[in-house]
């Protein structure tokens, strides 16, 4: 069976829909730091004084049965340095021009339990004890390459290897083990200013690498692209997402594939207007594709994670400022491992590593907009092969779905209800667990092969997708 998720607006026809909306799940945060900034640890580490965004990227390696994260952060920053934790708050924070960032490693065995490895790679202050990569790079991105058949290129990496302001370059490198990627080469093209969070994918279909980078138009942040077939001659960077004016800006995003589509998970960064109570903080979307060339939110302004209560100082760790890693399946879930800020984007904060996660294929839902009346969604034309047809649901106490198919005259050919699962909702729609329903049709479907039309009428439900012996023949 092929399965839809109904977060693609592709699927439907808009003309025809009545008092449906869709709306994002939401991530839930397990609320666990498993490591922070450690310059005021004991002992310390003195390399870690601030990871500012972190831009961590999170992956599994099952050949070595590790989980890994690759995380941004500044080495050298002299007013972090400076200033104690209990003095930030009366303070405003001043970057100055000789910060440095770095790439530094994490590994766990269980996804939970994470160590910062002493590498013995990079010097810091006089000794090579830490867990840096690389110094002077910013925004770097990593990932395992499957597909590689060269075994000392399966891990690959993307960074901006930046000297100085004005004086920074894109570059790549390439691993055996993830740890040693040895001398980073400068890439040949397009020099994108990439001041972000540079996430690198292969790209299925066509096998081209595409890298997800950043420019600036008009004094605001724009998600944009470069492509390449060999990973070391790239095209320009060409925009692929923007917000919505300074309140909204794209500041960063990674992406993932799922289910025949893109995702992303950006990173919205708010300014433009000093009194709004979002001023300079950094809120979590989720962003959709069929291409990586063009992009839209999911669900207009809802955010895919909530930011952490309070504001700094005292504020929960992740209250300020959210970027994440694309997500690592494990079990029937998604974790989404992120970066979370105490406080303003531009101010002092402390940042801290943690994790929400979803159920699979749970990421946003039509529901009614008036729950007093019964919403309609028109899906697009589809070849059914067979009328075995399930919705994704999550069902209240009074929840019922009906579903039509109609040929090309619009005659209604054959209509069924989800059957009964046995157990009773407890509450509204929204209060249980996700589950797939099966459609039990009152009759056959009259001529398997063709293209029939399904409308789908719900009351007291959550609809997250469907699946069946079904291929879109619509409108994409």
């Amino acid at each position: 069976m092929k399965k839809y998720l109904f977060l693609d607006r592709g699927l439907f026809n808009g003309r025809y829909m009545t008092n449906a909306k869709v709306e994002l799940a939401s991530i839930q945060k397990e609320g666990t730091v498993f490591f922070r900034e450690d310059f005021f640890a004991d002992p310390p580490r003195k390399w870690e004084v601030r990871y500012d965004n972190g831009y961590p990227n999170v992956l599994y390696d099952s050949k070595e049965k590790i989980y890994r994260c690759y995380y941004t952060l500044f080495i050298h920053d002299r007013d972090s340095e400076n200033t104690p934790l209990k003095e930030r708050a009366a303070k405003t924070y001043v970057p100055g021009s000789d910060r440095v960032t770095a790439l530094c490693y994490a590994c766990s065995t269980d996804g939970i339990h994470w160590e910062k490895p002493e590498l013995g790679l990079v010097d810091f202050k006089g000794n090579k004890r830490n867990n840096i990569l690389y110094a002077y790079v910013h925004g770097t991105g990593v990932f395992l390459d499957e597909e590689e058949p060269d075994p000392n290129r399966r891990y690959k990496l993307v960074t901006k290897v930046d000297y100085a302001p004005g004086c920074g370059y894109m570059a790549v490198g390439f691993s055996a083990d993830g740890i040693h990627f040895g001398e980073l080469k400068k890439w040949t093209g397009g020099q994108p200013r990439a001041d972000t969070h540079n996430f690198v994918f292969r790209e299925e279909r066509t096998g081209r690498f595409v890298l997800i980078t950043r420019v600036w138009k008009n004094g605001q942040r724009i998600a944009a692209r470069c492509e390449s077939s060999d990973f070391l001659n790239w095209t320009e960077p060409q925009e692929i997402f923007r917000g919505r004016g300074f309140e909204d800006q794209i500041y960063s995003m990674p992406v993932f594939r799922y289910n025949d589509i893109y995702l992303g998970v950006p990173s919205v960064y708010h300014e433009g207007d000093t009194a709004d109570k979002d001023y300079d903080t950094v809120d979590l979307r989720l962003a959709w594709s069929v291409d990586t060339l063009d992009w839209e939110e999911a669900a207009f302004g809802e955010n895919f994670m909530d930011r952490g209560k309070g504001t700094y100082p005292d504020g929960e760790f992740d209250c300020g400022c959210i970027y994440s890693s694309a997500p690592v399946p494990i079990g029937d879930r998604l974790y989404f491992y992120y970066m979370g800020g105490n406080g303003r984007h531009t101010d002092y904060r402390e940042t801290s590593f943690s994790r929400g996660y979803i159920p699979k294929d749970c990421f946003a839902y039509y529901r009614q907009k008036d729950p007093m009346r019964e919403a309609v969604l028109s899906a697009n034309p589809f070849f059914f092969r067979s009328s075995r047809l399930e919705f994704l649901t999550e069902r209240g106490r009074s929840g019922s779905i009906l579903a039509e198919l109609t040929d090309e005259s619009g005659r209604i050919c054959l209509t069924g209800k989800t059957e009964d699962s046995g157990t009773e909702p407890e509450g509204n729609a929204g209060s249980g667990e996700p589950r797939w329903e099966t459609v039990l049709w009152d009759g056959t479907i009259p001529e398997e092969g063709k293209i029939y039309t399904l409308r789908i009428r719900f009351s007291d439900v959550f609809l997250y997708g469907m699946r069946g012996d079904m291929e879109a023949a619509g409108n994409k």
